[in-house]
């Protein structure tokens, strides 16, 4: 009778409790599943806009949502999935970062070596450049040193051109991004590990962390699995396939105006990895990874972003630490965010740029994430492509309508003029599109009245089509508002009356 006494009374203490946790987990999992289903609804939506890639997203160790949205390949009709790989911009700077630093591991460099250590007649101005000034962008190197991405440069050609280049600043005291940093970054791991930069990369980084899916030019990986990039093309008012980045770097070893800043390929998944890699201290130890995950440098002016070695460091609204970067090659995006302190990771990449949402993605994962009240906008169309439409279905008089069908369709108001300055160029080109030509110069200045450059664009359009007394006016206006390129145009025109 007592024993049943004991066990009626465990029991009415334990059954709330148990009440308590089940509650809890109904909650979470109804939590968890309001916030994929906002997730997945806002990128869906934004599909039928033109939006492509692949999202991942994990809180609290919890993989919730790994997806592929469109076209990997869209001739093929390929889907991307979340082992699609993309072209991930200058993440790359951050596995850059961690080769050097696991060079540091292994007592062979140090952050504070100056490159002259590692160069024979290094430029006065140049001989105190250290490492750490390289991995945090302080060099004092213009971003405009080296060439196009995928021309074909040896090492030798991209060591001239940096030191030959002129410094912006005295090395050490101010934060600007240059990718040839990174890229003198590679050079010095190469020649202190005796290895090529993707081999080193692959032996210490990538196998380690369990990615295979990852990797610059020599990728074992079935080539079907890359995401095509995509770009909308003004002149043909379409959408036009680039390919794949292999197919634009050089197939031979003259990648120096690519490799270390940029270009590495990889999937969500593979970067989830790389995140579970980080915080397990399974490529670098912890004090090596607090090292690099330091706000070394401001690099804004209103001082809420800082640099690391290959990361952006900043607090969320809730005074949590990020740590995050992203990246471009101008047809592929890619952003990976760790809220270190929220244990929350969001790995978004895209083969088709769509503008200036599609830069903002991420953020917006993050905002349904922190926030359940918050109801993302679909990523909007193109801006080009938004423009294109409106005028094939308006006659250009009716051109004062376009703002209001923009203001509708973007998520605020237009605010760019250089979208309808090319727009109104790539209609000069062609015969029968001089009214839409002069219509959207026309209202470009209209709306951006203080921009001389815009009066410019006009004038040249007046002249195009033989109309030179208004063409006089439009330059004289652009030499008021200080366009000296217009001076040399004007006076010939002033002359020749």
């Amino acid at each position: 009778m007592n024993l049943s006494i004991k066990a009626l009374l465990w029991l009415i203490l334990i059954i709330p409790t148990l009440n308590s946790h089940s509650q809890n987990a109904n909650e979470e999992f109804s939590n968890k599943s309001q916030i994929v289903n906002k997730i997945d609804s806002y990128l869906n939506a934004s599909v039928t806009n033109g939006f492509s890639g692949a999202i991942l997203v994990s809180r609290k160790g919890e993989i919730i949502l790994s997806k592929g949205y469109g076209w990997a390949d869209r001739k093929n009709k390929v889907l991307n999935t979340p082992s699609t790989v993309f072209n991930i911009g200058s993440i790359t700077k951050q596995f850059t970062a961690s080769a050097i630093l696991k060079l540091v591991e292994q007592g062979k460099i140090n952050t504070s070596d100056k490159i002259s250590l590692f160069f024979n007649k290094v430029p006065v101005d140049k001989k105190n450049i250290t490492i750490h000034q390289l991995l945090t962008h302080t060099s004092g190197i213009s971003p405009r040193t080296g060439g196009f991405r995928y021309d074909e440069a040896d090492k030798e050609q991209f060591l001239k051109d940096f030191f030959k280049s002129e410094l912006q600043s005295e090395p050490g005291t101010k934060h600007q991004y240059a990718n040839a940093n990174y890229i003198l970054l590679a050079v010095i791991l190469e020649s202190i590990s005796n290895q090529n930069y993707e081999a080193f990369l692959n032996i210490n980084l990538f196998k380690p962390a369990g990615m295979d899916y990852t990797g610059y030019k020599s990728i074992s990986f079935n080539t079907e699995k890359l995401a095509h990039g995509y770009y909308y093309h003004i002149g043909d008012e379409q959408w036009v396939d680039w390919g794949t980045t292999q197919e634009h770097l050089p197939y031979n070893d003259k990648h120096w105006y690519s490799i270390g800043k940029g270009d590495i390929h990889s999937t969500v998944d593979d970067l989830y990895k790389w995140h579970i890699a980080l915080k397990n201290n399974v490529v670098l130890t912890s004090k090596t990874r607090e090292i690099q995950e330091t706000p070394h440098i401001v690099e804004n002016d209103k001082m809420t972003s800082y640099y690391g070695y290959g990361w952006a460091i900043s607090k969320s609204d809730r005074e949590t630490k990020i740590v995050a970067h992203n990246g471009s090659n101008g047809i592929y995006f890619a952003d990976f965010m760790r809220f270190i302190d929220d244990d929350v990771v969001i790995i978004y990449l895209t083969n088709a740029f769509l503008g200036i949402d599609s830069e903002n993605v991420a953020k917006e994962i993050s905002k349904m994430i922190f926030d359940t009240n918050y109801g993302a906008t679909p990523i909007s169309k193109n801006n080009y492509e938004l423009i294109h439409e409106f005028m094939n279905t308006n006659e250009s008089m009716n051109v004062a309508e376009l703002p209001s069908f923009l203001k509708k369709k973007l998520k605020g108001e237009f605010n760019d003029p250089a979208i309808l300055n090319r727009i109104g160029y790539s209609k000069m080109e062609k015969e029968d599109e001089a009214g839409w030509a002069l219509e959207i110069f026309k209202l470009n200045v209209k709306l951006f009245p203080k921009d001389g450059n815009l009066w410019d664009s006009l004038g040249e359009a007046y002249l195009k089509y033989n109309q030179e007394k208004k063409a006089i006016e439009c330059y004289t206006k652009a030499v008021e508002l200080g366009s000296e390129g217009s001076i040399r145009t004007l006076n010939n025109l002033l002359n020749k009356g």
